[in-house]
């Protein structure tokens, strides 16, 4: 892709939006109408229906959908929106790697739409970083100022729309055009014309209440009942109404003892941000797979594949120690294992390299997360 990433991330990245003029070799759409709509008719996979049906009322029906919802959209505008759809399809999941100057561990998932003449979901916001890649047909995007928890909405029981949207920027974008908006801006998209298709490449940001709340959970966990406030050397309180200044200093100190060790942090988080969106995408063998057959397989070549749905990250501990983290679970791992691990969290898909097969260690941790359905071996057949 013909981009700029350190000019993008320098004056762009959660700054302000950004139009891209098709940046590719070659565009080609991923991704059929009907394979779609095939997909969001399918159990467990997330889809909503959004009929707009005034000018400010939308209507919407969850998944998985039938032949039926999509009769009775009555010619209405319409958008069929499918989440996660880089976990079912290996082609629009290729779509990230263009994206990945931005941390492995920020993506959320690719989002695909189809909207007819009109459809939209009407003028929003979201509290995410967003690549919006067009990729069939056109969509007229307006723009307007950053919003918050104070900004009014449209009575809507599901669908959280702007009550007021005053558009400040508008694009209309065509087939491979990218159009990026920081988290927070509001925004409204919508088709010109039938057959329009939109990838939304997303890219999550943990809130502060979520990141206190998560740490503070796992540490109460950990924590000993008895482990309690004392005070043996107690003197007489001259007003016993008081929380003296240095028992408060000592409750706090109780506190943030507790919440400060940074190294049971990072094991905290490499888990927390690497937590399954779904596990309905199972790569784990009907049998459980041995070191013996995993050796074998590496020394034959072909691919070791990753999960789409699984997340992979590490944490680096000292020279040549990480700790790899996937789909919550930490490994430990140092040496030539820890430069295998720091290449499987940096791609998607790997060319074994039948060496691999020659490290017990490297077996080892292949073949635990092959059981775990994290990762699968495939042949050049």
């Amino acid at each position: 892709m013909n981009f700029d990433a350190a000019t993008f991330l320098r004056e762009h990245w959660q700054k302000s939006p950004q139009l891209i003029r098709n940046p590719w070799r070659a565009w080609d759409n991923p991704l059929t109408p009907d394979e779609l709509a095939g997909l969001a008719c399918e159990p467990g996979v997330e889809s909503r229906l959004v009929r707009r049906t005034t000018p400010r009322s939308w209507d919407l029906t969850d998944g998985p959908l039938s032949s039926a919802d999509f009769a009775e959209v009555d010619g209405a505008p319409w958008t069929l929106l499918v989440q996660a759809v880089d976990h079912h399809v290996p082609a629009v999941a290729a779509l990230l790697e263009p994206f990945r100057f931005i941390p492995n561990w920020r993506i959320d998932d690719v989002m695909v739409s189809y909207a007819s003449d009109g459809g939209g979901v009407g003028p929003h916001f979201d509290q995410y970083d967003v690549f919006l890649v067009q990729g069939l047909g056109r969509r007229r995007w307006q723009v307007g100022p950053c919003c918050d928890e104070r900004t009014p909405l449209l009575p809507h029981d599901r669908l959280r729309l702007l009550a007021d949207f005053q558009p400040t920027q508008e694009w209309v974008l065509e087939p491979g055009d990218i159009l990026y908006l920081p988290p927070g801006f509001a925004h409204d998209g919508v088709a010109v014309g039938e057959d329009c298709m939109t990838y939304s490449i997303g890219f999550r940001a943990p809130s502060r209440a979520e990141l206190v709340s998560g740490w503070a959970d796992h540490v109460i966990d950990l924590l000993d009942d008895d482990d309690r406030y004392s005070d043996p050397d107690l003197t007489p309180a001259a007003h016993p109404g008081e929380i003296a200044p240095e028992t408060l200093d000592k409750l706090h100190h109780m506190v943030t003892e507790a919440l400060a060790n940074r190294d049971s942090f990072a094991r905290w988080v490499g888990a927390f941000v690497t937590a399954p969106k779904s596990d309905l995408i199972d790569w784990s063998p009907d049998e459980m797979v041995t070191p013996q057959a995993i050796a074998g397989e590496l020394a034959a070549g072909g691919m070791l594949e990753r999960n789409p749905a699984s997340r992979f990250a590490l944490v680096r501990s000292g020279p040549e120690k990480l700790t790899l983290f996937v789909d919550g679970n930490a490994r430990e791992c140092g040496g030539t294992v820890a430069l295998f691990a720091e290449q499987l969290c940096d791609h998607a898909s790997l060319s074994v390299d039948p060496a691999w097969a020659g490290s017990p260690e490297t077996v080892s941790l292949i073949c635990d997360l092959a059981n775990c359905g994290s990762v699968a071996i495939t042949s050049d057949d």
